[in-house]
């Protein structure tokens, strides 16, 4: 069974949890991760790269010499591909690239990238995070008082614009609350930060 330990806001150590190893013990699916990331990424590609074809650019309504006899290799227009400033063959145009997945696979997805951080043991649970004021250095401190270096994600149970803002501007910290968890963000992060609530509300719908 897969442990956390919790700590406060000191980072002093209080206790060490069971995680539910229906949500934090399962042999990870490194298809399913792959197809949701994948997801991820392509429903965020805004999609409007453009370019003219040969029929939109301007110009070369006339054949720009005779088919014969001047020693050159016939063209009928210059614009052409093979012309400066002609269109361009099968040219990218505005598109979605967006399409879903199952919400099985989402699902085993997610579970997936938990059990994995849960395996490596780069999952930290907080017995709770509050913070009175927008301030950048108390989120700080908070890193350096639980020994975390590297890329870590914040997750809450509920939205908390405070600490969203007061992180906002620090590098490889993010912040998410249970709702809005997701695959990709995991994975972009080397430690997870669950508050207590966060990790009874994500053990609850996902076990």
């Amino acid at each position: 069974m897969a442990t956390a330990k919790v700590y406060n806001m000191s980072g002093d150590f209080i206790e060490e949890i069971a995680l539910d190893d229906n949500v934090f013990g399962i042999e990870p699916n490194t298809s399913a991760v792959h197809t949701v990331v994948v997801n991820t990424l392509a429903n965020r590609r805004q999609g409007t790269q453009s370019a003219k074809t040969k029929s939109e650019v301007s110009g070369g309504g006339k054949k720009p010499y005779r088919q014969k006899g001047t020693g050159r290799a016939r063209q009928g227009s210059i614009r052409s591909a093979q012309w400066i400033h002609g269109g361009i063959i099968f040219a990218p145009k505005p598109r979605s690239y967006r399409f879903t997945v199952n919400k099985k696979v989402r699902r085993l997805a997610t579970l997936s990238v938990l059990s994995a951080r849960a395996a490596e043991e780069a999952i930290l649970v907080l017995d709770q995070l509050s913070l009175s004021e927008i301030k950048t250095k108390k989120v700080v401190e908070l890193m350096k008082a639980l020994k975390v270096d590297t890329s870590a994600l914040i997750v809450t149970a509920e939205p908390d614009s405070i600490l969203v803002k007061s992180a906002n501007n620090i590098p490889n910290v993010g912040t998410s609350f249970v709702g809005t968890l997701n695959v990709y963000e995991v994975l972009r992060h080397e430690k997870l930060i669950l508050t207590k609530d966060a990790l009874s509300k994500l053990t609850e719908v996902l076990a």
